[in-house]
C-alpha cells in the first residue's frame, strides 16, 4: 500500500474518532460577537484553527487541533455520545485568581507510520464583563497647573476615589508633550508635561494615553517621539502618534478578561497638516482624514474583539456634535469601532449610540485649571461590556474644584445609571456597580 493511501486511511480514522466533522460547522460561525474564536492577526499562525478541518503540513505528518470546549456538566457528561467522548481534550484548569474554569485545547500530530504525539495548548479564557472608563483632556503641566508644584502629581487623581483602580481599562487624552526636548512653537499655549507625573498617573490606574491632539507638537517632532517613548517606558500605552505613519495609526493591544482589545487615537483640529505622520516623518494620526481612520479601525477589528477610539474633534465650547463628527463616528462604527471617546471642546457633551455602539461626543477637560464655574464642569465616561458584546454606558459628573483637582459631584458621586441605546438599563450585578 502506498504512503498516500496509508495517510488517507489514517485521516478517515481520526475524523471518526474525534468527531471533527460534527464540530466544524459550529466553529465556522465564530465571529467578533463573542460566540467563537477570534480572527488571528495577519501572518500569525492561529493557535486553534476553526472549522474542524485538519491541516496537512507534509506528506508524513497530519496536524489536528481540537476546538476548545467548555467542560461538560455532570448531567451532560452522562449523555455524551461516544464520538464526542473520544475528542482529544485535556482536563480543564481553574484560574486561582478568578476561580473561572478555563477550557483547554490539544494539538495532535499523526504520522504516516501510525504514531501520534499530543501537545497541550494554553487554556482559553472565557470572556467576562469589562468596565472601561474614558476621560478627556489631561494637562500634567506644572506651569499651566501650578498647584502640582505644592500638592504633587497624585493630587490630580486623588479626588476621583480611586475609580480607575477598580476598572479594567482607563483611556485618557494626554494634552501635552511628555518631554524635556524641543523649543516651544509660537502660539498662545504650549503644554509640556512633567515626566515625573507619569508614575502617579500609572498608580492612579491610567492605562492608555492618546497623543493625537492639537498640543502634541507644541515642542516639535523630536519632543513628540520622546514623549511617546516616555509614556511607554512608564508603563502607559501611547496611541495616536509615532515616529512614522505606521506607528501613529497602530493600536495599543491588550488582553483583558478573555477579550482582545485594540485602542486607537486620532486627532483633528490641527494647526497644520504638517503635524500628521507620514511614512518618513513623525507626527500624529489624523482625526479629519476619514479614509485613513476607517482603514485603521478595519485593521484593528481584524485582530481584536473590541475596538476603542479616542478622538480629538469638534470645536471649543460645543456641547453637541457637528455633522462632520457624526459622519466620522458613523464611518468608524461601520468599520468596526465599538466605543468612541471624544474630546477637545472644553465642555461636556452628550452620550449617544450608533448601531448599538457607544459614542461619548465630548468629555471636556478634567485634569486642568479651574477657569470658571462653567468650564470646571467635567465628566468620566463609564462603559460596561458584557460577555455577549452588549454594552451599557453613562457619564459620571465631576467638577474641577481647584486647579488640577477634579472631584465627583451629584446626588450619587462616582455613580451613574447605565443606558442602553438611550434607555435605562436592567439592574446591574453588584460586582460592576460602584
Amino acid at each position: 500500500m502506498s504512503r498516500v493511501n496509508k495517510l488517507q486511511i489514517a485521516v478517515l480514522v481520526l475524523l471518526v474518532l474525534t468527531g471533527t466533522a460534527a464540530c466544524g460547522s459550529s466553529a465556522a460561525s465564530a465571529d467578533r460577537s463573542g460566540n467563537g474564536v477570534s480572527e488571528p492577526a495577519a501572518g500569525v499562525e492561529p493557535a486553534n484553527p476553526v472549522g474542524g478541518e485538519p491541516s496537512v503540513t507534509s506528506t508524513d505528518a497530519l496536524i489536528v487541533t481540537t476546538i476548545p470546549q467548555a467542560p461538560p456538566s455532570t448531567s451532560a457528561a452522562s449523555s455524551t455520545p461516544p464520538a464526542a467522548e473520544a475528542t482529544n481534550t485535556t482536563p480543564s484548569t481553574t484560574s486561582p485568581s478568578t476561580s473561572t474554569t478555563l477550557s483547554t485545547t490539544t494539538s495532535t500530530t499523526l504520522y504516516s507510520d501510525g504514531t501520534t504525539t499530543t501537545t497541550s495548548l494554553p487554556p482559553v479564557r472565557p470572556r467576562e464583563t469589562l468596565i472601561i472608563h474614558g476621560i478627556g483632556d489631561v494637562a500634567l503641566d506644572p506651569v499651566y497647573v501650578p498647584t502640582f508644584r505644592s500638592e504633587g502629581y497624585a493630587y490630580a487623581w486623588s479626588g476621583l476615589d480611586g475609580i480607575f483602580l477598580r476598572d479594567d481599562l482607563t483611556v485618557i487624552n494626554m494634552e501635552c508633550v511628555v518631554s524635556d526636548l524641543g523649543q516651544p512653537e509660537p502660539r498662545a499655549f504650549n503644554f509640556r508635561c512633567d515626566k515625573a507625573a507619569l508614575p502617579s498617573a500609572l498608580e492612579a490606574g491610567v492605562d492608555v494615553a492618546s497623543q493625537a491632539n492639537n498640543h502634541s507638537l507644541d515642542f516639535g517632532r523630536e519632543a513628540l517621539v520622546d514623549s511617546v517613548a516616555n509614556l511607554r517606558a512608564a508603563g502607559i500605552h501611547p496611541v495616536g502618534a509615532g515616529s512614522d505613519y505606521e506607528e501613529a495609526y497602530s493600536p495599543a493591544l491588550l488582553e483583558i478578561r478573555g477579550w482582545k482589545i485594540a485602542v486607537l487615537g486620532f486627532g483633528g483640529v490641527l494647526l497644520s497638516r504638517s503635524w500628521l505622520a507620514t511614512d518618513d516623518r513623525p507626527g500624529i494620526a489624523s482625526g479629519d482624514d476619514r479614509a485613513d481612520m476607517v482603514a485603521a479601525v478595519e485593521r484593528a477589528a481584524e485582530i481584536a474583539d473590541l475596538v476603542i477610539v479616542t478622538i480629538h474633534w469638534g470645536r471649543e465650547l460645543d456641547t453637541q456634535p457637528r455633522p462632520d463628527d457624526i459622519a466620522h463616528a458613523e464611518a468608524m462604527v461601520a468599520a468596526g469601532a465599538d466605543i468612541i471617546f471624544g474630546h477637545h471642546q472644553h465642555r461636556v457633551g452628550s452620550l449617544g449610540e450608533i448601531d448599538g455602539k457607544i459614542v461619548a461626543w465630548g468629555l471636556g477637560h478634567i485634569i486642568w485649571r479651574r477657569i470658571n464655574p462653567v468650564s470646571a464642569q467635567t465628566t468620566v465616561a463609564k462603559v460596561v461590556v458584557h460577555p455577549d458584546g452588549t454594552m451599557g454606558a453613562c457619564l459620571m459628573p465631576a467638577e474641577i474644584v481647584r486647579h488640577g483637582h477634579p472631584v465627583f459631584v451629584g446626588h450619587t458621586p462616582g455613580h451613574c445609571e447605565l443606558l442602553y441605546g438611550g434607555r435605562p438599563s436592567p439592574v446591574e450585578p453588584p460586582s460592576i456597580m460602584f
